[in-house]
């Protein structure tokens, strides 16, 4: 009995030094002042403004492709508070609509809404990079989950966002998503 209870309690020694080393030194552990002096810096009343291409891949929890999608997104602005309306299409041929409203603070703080969300998200530009979290509902098709979003976009020049979110239950990574978005051709 003994030796089951060592490994036990080995098995959650292991488990906890792999959330903690994620938690402070992977992908959620990054801090927007981690960007501060990086350029090209993202303005995301431009550079999330007008018709923008996206294409991207979500990978499940084992780290395979589960879905590619395209989207075409169209980003509006009045001042500090705009909204980006996203029409996505994916290998499966369903669809989904989801629009934004964005509010843009003068220190460089995002306030995130949509209809799918679960309150208000929050997060900062700064330097080449915007920052969001939130906890978005999924549709009752894919099961309902509430799940936690982080969603790092990193611009590449005046033109492209590499855009890469993880999706998390109970601290748990159930998804990654990669996507590249490009301002559309008129």
């Amino acid at each position: 009995m003994s030796t089951v209870f060592a490994l036990l309690i080995g098995m959650v020694l292991m488990l906890a030094l792999l959330a903690l080393g994620q938690r402070f030194a992977g992908f959620i552990a990054q801090k927007p002042a981690d960007y501060a002096k990086t350029t090209p810096a993202i303005d995301i009343r431009q550079h999330l403004s007008g018709p923008i291409r996206c294409e991207g891949v979500i990978y499940g929890p084992l780290g395979r492709v589960s879905s590619r999608f395209v989207a075409d997104m169209e980003g509006r602005w009045d001042g500090n508070r705009g909204t980006l309306a996203e029409h996505f299409t994916y290998d499966s041929g369903t669809q989904q609509d989801r629009e934004w409203r964005l509010t843009l603070g003068n220190d460089g703080r995002v306030t995130a809404e949509a209809d799918d969300l679960v309150g208000k998200g929050t997060g900062k530009q700064e330097g080449a990079a915007l920052h969001l979290s939130y906890t978005i509902r999924l549709p009752e098709s894919a099961g309902g989950h509430a799940l936690q979003v982080t969603d790092w976009m990193y611009l590449i020049d005046d033109k492209t966002i590499i855009n890469r979110s993880q999706f998390r239950k109970f601290g748990i990574k159930v998804a990654e998503l990669v996507a590249v978005m490009r301002k559309a051709e008129i």
